[in-house]
């Protein structure tokens, strides 16, 4: 992100394990997108072949895989935890850099007060930040 970027110094975050992105708010900001990769390692990780989690776990919206269920708190939140945490999709690795949160204005006023997170743990530099945006 080219220019004066409001995040030049880096931000905090370090997951707190509360599970609040793991539910829903509202149905439109609920879809957890697939891709391939996601799709192999969760299938990998419940021990099913990646045609039998696609069918068993996932709908298709224009084109793009996601976990069934948008406006429902994820399936794989068991007793508060991710399940299925070292088989997170990338979406979930990558919270809260997303692009759409990384605008100072909602940075501040829609993720921190939502993310128990945000401001804790190590510091991540822009650089760090900018690629995790990439991949989100």
């Amino acid at each position: 992100m080219p220019g004066s970027c409001w995040y030049a110094g880096g931000l905090r975050f370090e997951c707190q394990g509360s599970s609040r992105c793991c539910r829903a708010r509202k149905a439109e900001e609920t879809f957890v997108f697939l891709d391939r990769n996601d799709r192999r390692r969760l299938a990998r990780h419940l021990g099913l072949a990646t045609l039998a989690f696609t069918r068993d776990y996932c709908d298709e919206t224009e084109g793009l895989h996601h976990l069934r269920g948008p406006g429902q708190d994820c399936e794989f939140l068991q007793g508060g935890r991710c399940s299925v945490y070292e088989a997170r999709p990338r979406q979930c690795r990558t919270w809260p850099f997303w692009r759409e949160n990384m605008v100072e204005r909602v940075w501040r006023e829609e993720v921190t007060p939502f993310c128990a997170g945000v401001g804790q743990g190590r510091r991540y530099t822009r650089e760090e930040i900018d690629r995790l945006v990439e991949d989100s």
